[in-house]
C-alpha cells in the first residue's frame, strides 16, 4: 500500500514543518511520500525541505489561473488573501484544505494522509497499517459535531448543500482530526460528485461558502452517499493533541503532563501553533517516547 503524506503548510509554520519532516524521516516507515503543500510564495522558502522522500508542490499547479493569494492590505502584507471571481476573500486555512482536495488527482498512491505542520511524529508509524482487506480506518467521532465548537455545524451544514445532502445530518459526526487519512479513489470520486451534482468545478463548489471543511466533505460523502463502502470508522486519533492554551501550563512541566496522555496506539503528538510551547521543548519531548 503506498501512502502520500500531504502536509499543507506556510511560512508562519515552517519551522515547525520542518521539525514534522524530520519526525518522519525518523519514524514514517513503508512505501511513502512526503508532499509539502504551499502558496506560490513560499516555495523558494520550503524548497531546502525536499528530498527523495519529500516534494514541495505549488498551489499554482493544484488550483486554476482564476485562484492566487495577494498581500492582506489590512495586515500590512503579513498575511495574505486568496481572491477569486466566484468567491469570498478566503483565507489561509481555506487554501490549505483546497490544496488537499486537490491532491485526490495528483497523486500514484492508495491513501492520502492529511498530516497538519504542527504535528510530530513519536512512534514508528506505517500507512499501511490503517488498512485492513480492502477497508481503510476512517477517523469518525460519532455525534461528535454537536458538543465541538460552533463552526462544526456550519462546516457540516456546507457539505451538505455542496453534496446535495440534508444540512443538518442525524447524528452529527465530527470527521476532523489533525491526521487524517483518506482513500485516494474515494477521493477522486468525490471530486467528481462535486462536479456532476454542481454542474461546475469542485473548486468553485466548495469556495460558494467559506464554511469549509474537506474532512467533514469527505466524510459525509463516504458516510451518506457511499454508506461507508470501503471505510470502518474509527473513534480513535492518531495523534494526541494539544488543542488549547488553557488545558495545561504552557512551561516543560505542562507539557511532560500533557505528554503523559499519549495512548499506546497513537503515533504522533499535536501541539497547536498557538500554544506557546518552544519547539525545542516539543521536540525534546517527543523523541523521549523511543529514545526513552
Amino acid at each position: 500500500m503506498k501512502t502520500a503524506v500531504m502536509t499543507a503548510s506556510y511560512v508562519g509554520d515552517f519551522d515547525r514543518c520542518a521539525l514534522l519532516c524530520e519526525s518522519m524521516d525518523r519514524f514514517m516507515q513503508g512505501q511513502w511520500h512526503h508532499y509539502l503543500l504551499v502558496d506560490r510564495a513560499d516555495v523558494s522558502l520550503f524548497a531546502p525541505l525536499a528530498g527523495e522522500k519529500r516534494t514541495v508542490i505549488s498551489e499554482a499547479d493544484l488550483f486554476p489561473a482564476w485562484l492566487r493569494s495577494f498581500p492582506d492590505p489590512l495586515s500590512l502584507g503579513r498575511r495574505r488573501l486568496w481572491l477569486s471571481p466566484f468567491s469570498l476573500p478566503l483565507r489561509g486555512w481555506h487554501a490549505q484544505q483546497l490544496r488537499r482536495l486537490a491532491m485526490a488527482r495528483h497523486v500514484d498512491a492508495d491513501m492520502l494522509l492529511s498530516v497538519d505542520s504542527d504535528v510530530v511524529l513519536v512512534r514508528p508509524f506505517d500507512g499501511a497499517s490503517l488498512w485492513n482487506g480492502d477497508r481503510m480506518r476512517m477517523f469518525r467521532a460519532d455525534n461528535g459535531a454537536v458538543d465541538a465548537t460552533p463552526g462544526h455545524l456550519a462546516w457540516l451544514a456546507h457539505a451538505g448543500g455542496i453534496l446535495g445532502l440534508p444540512r443538518r445530518p442525524e447524528p452529527a459526526h465530527d470527521y476532523i482530526s489533525n491526521m487524517v487519512p483518506w482513500r485516494v479513489d474515494t477521493a477522486r470520486a468525490l471530486l467528481d460528485h462535486l462536479e456532476a451534482f454542481n454542474h461546475e468545478s469542485w473548486i468553485r463548489a466548495v469556495i460558494s461558502s467559506r464554511d469549509i471543511s474537506e474532512c467533514m466533505i469527505y466524510g459525509r460523502y463516504v458516510d451518506e452517499i457511499l454508506d461507508g463502502a470501503g471505510h470502518t470508522p474509527d473513534a480513535r486519533s492518531l495523534s494526541h493533541v494539544l488543542w488549547f492554551r488553557e488545558t495545561f501550563p504552557q512551561t516543560a512541566e505542562g507539557l511532560a503532563e500533557f505528554m503523559q496522555g499519549l495512548r499506546p496506539d497513537q503515533v504522533a503528538i499535536g501541539v497547536q501553533s498557538f500554544v506557546d510551547h518552544s519547539l525545542a521543548d516539543i521536540r525534546r519531548v517527543a523523541f523521549s517516547v523511543t529514545d526513552g
